[in-house]
Parts: C-alpha cells; structure tokens; sequence
C-alpha cells in the first residue's frame, strides 16, 4: 500500500501507515499469529546485537522496569550524573530509593566515572548512566566498577541509538539499556514509546512481568508461556506473581515504530551529517568547546552540544548571541536541562542528610550555563547548511569586532 502523505522530506517516509492501517485491520490473521510487538521486538534485539528486548510505551517506563528488574526498592540508592533530564531521578524515587548524583567529565559532558566509586555505599543498588546528546558513555571503567561492587548498570541511551561504541552499540555493553521513541528522537514509534534490552534472562524477566502487570506467565522473549485454554479458563487459574504497571506498547506504536527501525541507520546517519556540518562551522573558534569524541566511539548528535566561553572570552553574552542568531534568520537553540537536583520538583527536598540544591555538582552546574544544543533533525540538508552558515557567519562578524 502507498499512500501521499509522503513527501521528500517527510517524516514518515517508509512503511509506517501500511503499517499501521494492517495493525488496525483486526480481522487479519497476521495480527494473531504475529503481533506487531513481537515484530518490533524481534527485529529491535536482532539489529542491536541484544538477546531480548522488551517494547514498553515511553523510555521512562523502560527506565522504571530496569531499576525494578535490577532490585532496587525502598532505602536503596541509585548513582547517576548530574547532567540529564529528571526522569532518572523520577523513576528511582517511585521505587523508594534515592537518587545520588555524581558530577560530569569535562571534556565528554558524560558521568565522570572517576567519580563514581567515592558515592558509592553499602545501599547503593544500581548505578544509571546516560549517553548525553548522542555520545556513548564510555562505559568499559563503569562496568568494572559495578562488577567490584555487585551492582547493576543500566544506560540511558535514549539519545544514542544504533551508536557505535567499541565493539557494538551503545547500550548494549551494560547490564540493560533503554531507548526512547518519543518524537523528537532518532527514530519515534508516533508519539512515545520505548525499549529495553538485556542478554540476561531474568532482568528481562524480571523488567517483562513488571512493564506488563505483572503477569506471571510472561517469559523473557515476546508473549507468555503457551497455554491449554482449559488451563486459564479454570476458575483456579492464578494470573498474577508480580506488582507491575501497564507499561505495554500497543500494536499500531509497534508498527509504526517497526517501519521506522526498518530505516534507522538512514535516519542515524543523516543526524550525523547535520552534526558534522555543525562541527565545521565552529572548527577553529577558541572560545567554543564540543563534546570530546574517542576513536573507539561515534556521536549519533541527537543534537548538536557547543560548551559557548564567548561571554568571558568576547563580553557576548549568551543571550545576545542566541538574539543575533535569530535575527540572521537561524532556527535558535536550546539550553541544557538544570540538573535534575536543581528543578523545582526535587530543589530543597532531604536525601542522604544533605538538601538537594547548588553546589552538589560544580561543573555541571557551570556548564549548564553555557551549553548550546542546537537542532540536528533536519531532514532537507539544504536547510542544515543554512542554518550552519548563519552559525559560521555569527562567529566571524563576533571574531571580527
């Protein structure tokens, strides 16, 4: 089926309403024998180079069923950085546990992993790492860290799919990795939606049951254990052996998310190319910094993050030049996220004995004040270049004065 809701700069240019109009047809057989979920499943831990992976509705619930599946639970605590969004922190506190933040590298804008065995206690569970605008955690030293002290290691690549890293992708190096496929990302299943990946079969288990109420015939691949239907139908039959959330993806977001995945590294690489034009724009500018890139690594630029000195280096501030930007007719720019401590939700809040508020994290918090993150889904290059020359042309006329 081809439909003309297509267009050359669509953004949902493959399989995406065939798709879906099959998944709404209810009276098919494909949708019995096969469901969607399962497809997008199969195909997800296939393409990542995971043993299972678990489609859940939003890469927050991913991250809920990690922790729950990694036992974190009332008192315990949970390391993760101080430059990212406050989802993580959410997800550890509906557990019961308690966020602790440990302050960023300078020059990957990452978790400093040198700063993660000093925060770690006889409490601590789980340790949250996040591959931040689309560059890969290096994860290798946390992993030896985590195996020291038995804990588990979940990494929030929700901005770093189908990323290389080493001898894989991110995320599937830790314990259990998350993706988002909500709309802004590298590739989206409609609206929300996630997923979880592990090779370990009772995290996947363990994550399965919870994302989906908890039902105890759920197994770590896709479905549940096959059952005679005079086994269920029993009014003895027990449904239940775990406390879950309905965190399950629905058939027409799998499809959707399937016909995506089916043209994710289309979709990686011309992120990356966006991302390379911006690097050439501000290539030889002193008084901007860009997250440092490994050779054993690729950024997949979910966006563009510049570390912006020209308040102290050229007396501009950022809000000017994020105002002259505009007026050249460029797209602006985001500012980073406050760390998560540092929002109004968890600001002044007790943990641990010390109030949550500045101080906690110095270079995150300086560096919040500066970065830049500029939009890198372009889909017409042509207007990429645009955007990049205004970029090019600001810092010239900046240079120049």
């Amino acid at each position: 089926m081809k439909s003309d809701y297509r267009n050359e700069f669509g953004k949902f240019n493959g399989n995406e309403a065939e798709y879906a109009l099959r998944a709404l047809d209810s009276e098919t057989p494909e949708n019995k024998n096969f469901p969607w979920v399962q497809k997008l499943e199969e195909a997800f831990s296939k393409g990542i180079g995971s043993k299972y992976a678990i489609a859940v509705n939003s890469g927050t619930s991913g991250l809920h069923a990690a922790l729950y599946a990694a036992g974190v639970g009332p008192g315990d605590e949970v390391i993760q950085p101080s430059k990212t969004v406050v989802m993580d922190s959410y997800v550890t506190m509906h557990l019961g546990a308690v966020p602790v933040f440990v302050d960023i590298c300078s020059k990957s804008w990452n978790i400093d992993a040198t700063k993660i065995e000093q925060k770690i206690t006889n409490k601590t569970k789980a340790i949250i790492v996040v591959s931040l605008y689309g560059l890969p955690v290096d994860i290798d030293p946390i992993l030896k860290i985590a195996s020291k002290h038995n804990l588990t290691v979940i990494d929030d690549s929700a901005e770093t799919l189908m990323t290389r890293y080493k001898n894989g992708y991110a995320g599937t190096h830790s314990h259990i990795g998350v993706y988002s496929f909500e709309k802004s990302k590298h590739m989206t299943s409609g609206s929300e939606g996630g997923m979880l990946i592990t090779s370990d079969e009772n995290l996947a288990v363990r994550s399965r049951k919870f994302a989906g109420i908890g039902y105890k015939g759920l197994t770590a691949q896709a479905g549940r254990t096959s059952l005679a239907s005079s086994v269920y139908q029993n009014p003895d039959y027990e449904r239940f052996d775990t406390i879950g959330f309905n965190y399950r993806m629905n058939a027409i977001t799998a499809a959707i998310g399937l016909a995506q995945f089916e043209r994710i590294h289309e979709l990686v690489e011309r992120r990356k190319k966006v991302g390379n034009l911006f690097l050439q724009a501000v290539n030889g500018c002193d008084w901007i910094e860009t997250q440092l890139i490994p050779e054993y690594s690729e950024h997949a630029y979910f966006t563009f993050g510049l570390l912006y000195k020209g308040e102290e280096s050229k007396g501009v501030s950022w809000r000017s030049f994020y105002d002259r930007y505009k007026e050249m007719g460029g797209d602006g720019f985001y500012a980073c996220w406050k760390p998560p401590y540092m929002e109004p939700s968890l600001k002044g809040k007790k943990m641990n004995g010390q109030v949550l508020g500045s101080g906690l994290c110095p270079i995150a918090e300086d560096y919040q004040k500066k970065i830049m993150a500029f939009k890198s889904n372009y889909r017409d290059l042509n207007e990429a270049e645009f955007q990049t020359n205004l970029l090019k042309k600001l810092i010239k006329e900046i240079n120049n004065t």
